[in-house]
C-alpha cells in the first residue's frame, strides 16, 4: 500500500502544472524603468533600472522578489549578466559611461570601471575568460578580463574594424559569444544587421540575413538559433544561423499581447522572459504591472 501511495503522489506531481505556468507576467516595483534582465541561479532573475540604478532580484516561479541593489546616484543600469562562478553581476552603465560589478547575493559594490570616452554602454556578455560590452554610439567594445574564478581584472577598449560601420543613431546593442568567446555576435539597432566580431582584434564581418532585424536590442543564442528582440516592433525574431556565421535566416517571430517595447530577454526552462522598456514612441503605460513577460521558446533552457 505504501508503495502504491508513493507512486500516486509521484504521478500527481507530474500532472500538476509547476508554479512557472502561473507566471505569464511579473510586476516590478512602481516607476522602476527596467531595461535589462538576466537569469541567475535556479529560478532567480535580476532586472536593472535605467533611472534609479537599482537591481531587482525575483523568482520566475513565484513572481516575488525585492530590490537587491539600492539606488546608485550618477549611475544607470542597462544590460546585465550573472556569472555563476563568482556570483557577480556585471552591468552596462549606458550614458553613465561605466560598467558596474555587484555581489549577486548581497547587492554590495564589488568594482566599477569608468570609460570617459564612451558613448552609451549598452549590453554585456560573459565568457570563461572575459566580459564584453557594446557601445551603441562609439565604434568600440569593452573587455574586462576574468581570472579562473570569474573575478574581474584589467579593462581594455577594442576598436571595431571591418564591415561593421557605425551610422547615426544606435548601433551595437545586444551581444552574444561563440567559440568560447573568440567570436562575438552583435546586432546593429538602426540597420537591423548582424555582425560577427573577433573578440581579440575587433575585426568584423556581416552575417547576411534574408531580412533585417530592425530595432534589434537584446539577443540570446541557443545552439545556432539566435533570438533577437525588436523593441519598437514589439516582437522577437527567431534567426537560424549557418555554420561559420556567414549567414542566417529569420525563420519566424514571437509576439505577445503583453509586449510593451520589450528590450532584453533571459531564458528559464522552456521559456524566454522579456522585460518591457515602454520606450517612446510606441511605449505607454497600459498594463503597468506587466513588466516581465513570458513566452514559450523551444530550446531556450537556461544553462
Amino acid at each position: 500500500m505504501k508503495r502504491i501511495l508513493l507512486l500516486s503522489v509521484a504521478l500527481c506531481a507530474l500532472l500538476v502544472p509547476s508554479a512557472i505556468a502561473q507566471q505569464r507576467t511579473i510586476a516590478l516595483p512602481d516607476n522602476f524603468t527596467p531595461e535589462g534582465i538576466a537569469s541567475g541561479k535556479g529560478d532567480t532573475f535580476y532586472a536593472g533600472s535605467i533611472e534609479s540604478a537599482e537591481i531587482f532580484r525575483g523568482s520566475y516561479e513565484t513572481g516575488q522578489g525585492s530590490v537587491l541593489v539600492t539606488s546608485r546616484p550618477g549611475r544607470n543600469h542597462i544590460g546585465l549578466k550573472f556569472d555563476k562562478r563568482s556570483k557577480l553581476l556585471f552591468v552596462a552603465g549606458g550614458p553613465s559611461k561605466g560598467i558596474y560589478v555587484y555581489d549577486a547575493r548581497t547587492g554590495a559594490d564589488v568594482r566599477q570601471y569608468a570609460f570617459p570616452n564612451a558613448g552609451f554602454i549598452n549590453d554585456v556578455v560573459i565568457t570563461k575568460r572575459a566580459v564584453y560590452a557594446t557601445d551603441s554610439q562609439v565604434q568600440v567594445f569593452y573587455k574586462i578580463a576574468l581570472d579562473r574564478n570569474g573575478q574581474p581584472g584589467e579593462a581594455t577598449t577594442i576598436p571595431i574594424t571591418g564591415e561593421f560601420i557605425y551610422v547615426p543613431g544606435f548601433n551595437a546593442n545586444g551581444i552574444e559569444a561563440v567559440k568560447g568567446g573568440k567570436k562575438l555576435i552583435m546586432v546593429q539597432s538602426g540597420t537591423g544587421k548582424l555582425f560577427k566580431v573577433d573578440s581579440a582584434s575587433g575585426n568584423s564581418r556581416e552575417i547576411e540575413l534574408n531580412r533585417p532585424v530592425t530595432n534589434g536590442d537584446g539577443i540570446l543564442l541557443r545552439g545556432r538559433t539566435l533570438y533577437v528582440v525588436q523593441n519598437q516592433d514589439e516582437q522577437i525574431a527567431v534567426v537560424k544561423l549557418r555554420r561559420g556565421l556567414r549567414s542566417g535566416r529569420v525563420k519566424s517571430v514571437i509576439r505577445n499581447r503583453s509586449f510593451n517595447v520589450p528590450t532584453t530577454i533571459a531564458p528559464y526552462k522552456r521559456f524566454i522572459f522579456a522585460v518591457n522598456g515602454r520606450f517612446p514612441p510606441n511605449g505607454d503605460n497600459r498594463n503597468p504591472r506587466e513588466d516581465v513577460v513570458r513566452v514559450r521558446a523551444k530550446g531556450a533552457r537556461h544553462r
